[in-house]
Order: structure tokens, then sequence, then C-alpha cells
């Protein structure tokens, strides 16, 4: 048997991981959830967005089923193991009338390898506007896949971003995976959806959205200074990520991804995020704060 044939499918894969088991009834001050590692995953170091919708789908796992997700603070601690399960222990902080606040850890090797803060509300009425979603960017069905732009290269990381991906990603315009094209700018704007269907669990969905925005985040501030994911020395890893949900989403369907860098300095850039769906409605954001550290004298200012 060859070697793709052995590799499970991406949405497989995704389902596998936002599943999470009970621990067997395990328990501390905390509830406990275990949950697998990434069998695809190219390199050994453990997807930063996997551990966030894991962790988000382990402190909904501890909230009433109509209280949905709508905000999560979390810190990347150390770098995670792809090849390992992990253990999440998620501590009820507050439960009201409408909210419910969770903290959930995740584990690897008996260490915390991320922190996070999670709030779940009971759909509620109230005020209404949003910023609106940026104007003239062509529909995802003009533009390549990351299957078309990468498949025919002969590189593992290249093949893996190519058809491992539970996503479907578009960029609008060019990407940087291998080169930055055209103006160095600090925002770019892509399309993405899950290559198949979700279950109709809107915390899953909400979940699911949180691991794909930690794929292209910080894209804005690579993009602005010439720096691709492929340059020889660069080192990138995320830091921290908050997000929010504002209001229904479907990952399953096409959202567009529109995403900025307002600072870089002192070895990190910030990057800032919003999904909107076809109809213009956004459904959520996202902030994002990295360290990117470049050779000296790799950079063409």
């Amino acid at each position: 048997m060859n070697e793709s044939a052995m590799k499970s499918d991406p949405m497989e894969s995704l389902l596998r991981i936002l599943d999470l088991s009970d621990s067997g009834g395990a328990q501390t001050d905390e509830s406990i959830f275990v949950g697998h590692g990434d069998a695809n995953a190219p390199m050994k170091r453990l997807f930063g967005g996997q551990v966030l919708a894991q962790s988000v789908v382990a402190a909904a796992r501890t909230v009433d089923s109509d209280h949905l997700v709508h905000s999560m603070h979390g810190y990347f601690l150390r770098p995670g193991d792809a090849a390992s399960p992990l253990t999440f222990g998620v501590q009820r902080l507050r439960d009201g009338r409408s909210f419910s606040a969770r903290r959930t850890h995740a584990y690897q090797a008996g260490v915390p390898i991320l922190s996070m803060i999670a709030s779940f509300q009971r759909p509620d009425s109230g005020i209404e506007h949003q910023e609106s979603m940026p104007t003239g960017i062509p529909g995802p069905e003009t533009l390549p896949t990351s299957a078309e732009l990468l498949g025919g290269i002969n590189h593992p990381v290249a093949k893996s971003w190519a058809h491992d991906r539970p996503f479907d990603i578009r960029h609008v315009g060019s990407d940087v995976y291998f080169d930055v094209k055209g103006e160095k700018v600090a925002h770019q704007a892509l399309w993405l959806k899950t290559l198949g269907a979700m279950p109709s669990d809107q915390n899953l969905h909400r979940a699911a959205l949180a691991y794909a925005s930690d794929y292209t985040l910080l894209e804005p501030s690579l993009r602005r200074h010439g720096i691709h994911w492929s340059m020889p020395g660069i080192s990138v890893a995320s830091l921290d990520h908050a997000m929010w949900w504002h209001r229904p989403v479907q990952v399953d369907d096409w959202l567009l991804y529109v995403s900025e860098s307002p600072s870089a300095s002192e070895a990190r850039g910030l990057n800032l995020g919003r999904f909107y769906n076809r109809d213009g409605v956004l459904v959520a954001s996202v902030a994002q704060e990295g360290m990117i550290r470049v050779p000296d004298g790799l950079l063409d200012e």
C-alpha cells in the first residue's frame, strides 16, 4: 500500500480530532478529556489551531447545550508534539443565567502547552451593527485551490498543505507559501471552507473556525516584509490567540477571511482578522500576536 493510500481523509481527521473522549471518568477539580494528535501533520510540531479547537470543544462539553462559545483568549505556552495525544482539563469558573466561563488547559507529557479561558452565552437579542464586508473581492470559484498551487511541488510540507488540510483555502491575489509577489502590504484576503459537510452542532462549527483561523493569521506581518513560509532560517510561532464569534457560522460554506497587521516590533507581529459569510455577515473576529525571527541580512526591505 502506498503512502497516500495509508493517510486518512482530511475531513475524517478533523472530525476525529474534534471528537474528545471523557478519559473513562477520571476527575480532579477539573473535567478531564482526551484528544488525538494529527496523523497527517507534516512536521513534528503540533498545529496551534488544532489545540485551540480541541480546547473549545472540551469547554463546550461542560456547559448547557443551549450555550454557545462567543469568545476565547488563549496563550500558547510550549510547542506540542503532533504525534502524541493530548489531555484537556476544564475548570468551571462561573455559571450565570446567561453566561458561563470555563478555563481549559491542554497538556502533553504532564505539562500545559495551552491555557485558555472561554465564555459561553445563551442566544439573546440586543443592539446590532457590524463592519461592512470589503467590496470588489472575487468569488472563491474564480481562485486556485491550495492543491492546484502546491500539489505539483515535491516537498513534504507543500504536499501536506495541498492534500492533508481539511480546509479548502484560496488566497485572493498571491499567496506567501514560497515567495511574496507584488507590493509588500500588511493585509490580505482569502476564502476558506471545510472540504466536506460538518455536523450541525454550532459549537463544533465555531471550534473548527478557531482551527482554521490559525493557518494564515500571521501572513500579513510576513507579507509586509517580503517573508514567505519557506524562507530559510525564519522562526515563526503563535504566542497567543483571541477570538470572538458574533453570529452563527457555517464552516462548510465559503467564508471570506480578511486580515491585517497594524504593528510589528521586537520580533513580534500583531495580526487582526475578520470572517464574513457570502451574504456579507460578519460572523467572527480574531487577533493573534506571533513571534517572527529572521536571520540578519535576510530581509530585502
